[in-house]
């Protein structure tokens, strides 16, 4: 059994399949033993049943669909609805929670005849840019395990890049692709809003959610999005809009491509960031593309933007987990009335109405995470009377406003270039105390979001301490096959995604 299987791309894996060289099965059982020894170090993964995976493994091989995944295993971030197992978000609020139908990436990647592992660890309910705020704990970064592998995707992106994954789906609502994919030195892309079904994703920010494709090199981020893209009748957001084909688009050449070089805030910038993405833009000027200067006036609203409108949403969206209908539900409380008063205080006369606020009260306070509790309490006071008009409508309209600024730079440019993060992976538990600092980290991310457009975050390079550094492409709307052969372009003059990080075995 070779023991390099695992390392290698999805797409050399598929035609070592369909050469017969490579039996899916080998495959499988060497990923399980890697998972094995190598997880409870990392946390990648929350949970993973090695006996379901290979039932699975033995439907495929001898039933199933023998499509572009066929033997593939993909891991799934735990926002996304996989039919009986477990999906919780990484938050206590959803134990136990197992849906009865599968999110349409996963039937896309099933009819392809992949694999599908569940419960890649994560951000509570996509609420963070560390993977720390699982209620499971935090995933490490594979580079160094004193460090966030970022978030909220950080159990996909730190599974790819140890090779305890093979490709995986993240979701990405401010940047929880892209900064996890540049920290863990992987390819990560957000595709447009619209591009990818997001039917079954557990909703964050509606307006902003997509899922994506994580990857080792940008062959494979072609590969699945392809699989995943396209049309959905169940989710009202997806455009009816033609899927290119994104793996036969990658070219090494960017002759006459026009690259945007954006002002904006580089305060916070690490320096070595700074360097590296400067070094990248002198590789991309070498294979032919050339520079040109683009405005993007608001962009340095897009923080505060993106806190209001997102946390509105979230505050909706988290208005569902009651204790009611599934997931976690309080105990009821002992000599406790309707608001928690102890026993001697003049509490109201308990009835069924009482009870059953107190319950609703209990299980949230109980089940949801600190950083959650914030966003609620922030998208609820924005969305509340006399705020809503002076916070939520202003911030939509800048919204509008970004993406004007987004629209008329691609008519002078045919990709933008700047960080995916302002600095590297930093220490596990740095910014966890300090929320803004924690916002912080998503600041060159955010505006894609914001403005719906696709955005790839590709390795360029390594600080002195051997973290890598994301080099942040975007384009403009269902622009992906342009972005992806820019990224394949950049990529294949380096050496940056061979680098591997040395994983310790328990």
């Amino acid at each position: 059994m070779s023991e390099s299987l695992c390392r290698l791309p999805i797409h050399q894996l598929r035609q070592a399949i369909e050469r017969g060289t490579c039996d899916p099965r080998e495959l499988v059982h060497q990923l399980l033993d890697h998972i094995t020894q190598r997880n409870p170090s990392l946390s990648a993964y929350m949970t993973v049943d090695p006996e379901r995976l290979k039932r699975q493994l033995e439907e495929r091989v001898q039933h199933g669909p023998r499509g572009r995944l066929f033997g593939i295993p993909i891991t799934v971030k735990d926002n996304l609805c996989v039919t009986g197992e477990e999906t919780t978000c990484a938050s206590r609020m959803l134990t136990g929670f197992r849906p009865p139908y599968s999110a349409t990436v996963i039937e896309r990647l099933r009819a392809e005849g992949a694999i599908i592992i569940p419960r890649a660890n994560m951000d509570e309910f996509a609420f963070g840019s560390s993977t720390e705020t699982s209620h499971f704990g935090p995933t490490k970064n594979p580079r160094d395990p004193e460090r966030v592998p970022g978030g909220s995707s950080g159990g996909s992106a730190a599974a790819v890049a140890s090779d305890l994954a093979l490709g995986a789906l993240g979701t990405d609502t401010g940047g929880s692709i892209r900064q996890p994919a540049a920290f863990c030195g992987v390819v990560g892309l957000k595709p447009t809003y619209g591009r990818v079904s997001r039917y079954g994703l557990i909703a964050f920010a509606s307006s902003l959610d997509q899922i994506g494709p994580i990857t080792k090199d940008v062959t494979d981020c072609a590969l699945l999005l392809s699989v995943i893209a396209g049309h959905d009748p169940k989710d009202s957001t997806s455009a009816p809009t033609k899927v290119d084909d994104y793996v036969g688009g990658l070219s090494p050449s960017l002759q006459g491509v026009r690259i945007g070089l954006p002002a904006f805030s580089d305060k916070g910038l690490d320096e070595m960031v700074r360097e590296r993405v400067g070094e990248a833009l002198k590789t991309l000027w070498r294979l032919g593309a050339r520079p040109v200067e683009v405005a993007l006036p608001h962009i340095d609203q897009s923080i505060a933007t993106y806190y209001i409108i997102a946390t509105a949403e979230a505050s909706s969206n988290l208005a569902r987990y009651d204790g009611v209908q599934y997931g976690y539900r309080a105990q009821e409380g002992k000599g406790q009335g309707a608001r928690g008063e102890g026993e001697g205080s003049r509490s109201p006369k308990p009835t069924a109405q009482n009870a059953l606020i107190a319950m609703y009260q209990r299980t949230r306070q109980e089940g949801f995470g600190e950083e959650a509790k914030r966003r609620i309490i922030l998208g609820t006071y924005v969305l509340s009377r006399g705020y809503y008009d002076a916070y939520y409508l202003k911030g939509l309209k800048v919204r509008t406003l970004i993406k004007q600024g987004f629209d008329e730079a691609f008519k002078r440019c045919d990709v933008i270039v700047m960080p995916t993060s302002p600095t590297a992976a930093f220490r596990l538990g740095e910014k966890l105390d300090d929320p803004l600092q924690m916002y912080l980290s998503d600041i060159y991310t955010i505006s894609a979001n914001l403005a719906g457009v696709p955005a790839v975050s590709v390795p360029c390079g390594f600080t002195s301490n051997d973290q890598p550094v994301g080099l942040q492409l975007l384009a403009n709307t269902f622009e992906e096959a342009k972005l992806l052969q820019v990224a394949y372009a950049y990529e294949q003059s380096t050496e940056w995604h061979h680098r591997k990080p040395v994983i310790s075995e328990q």
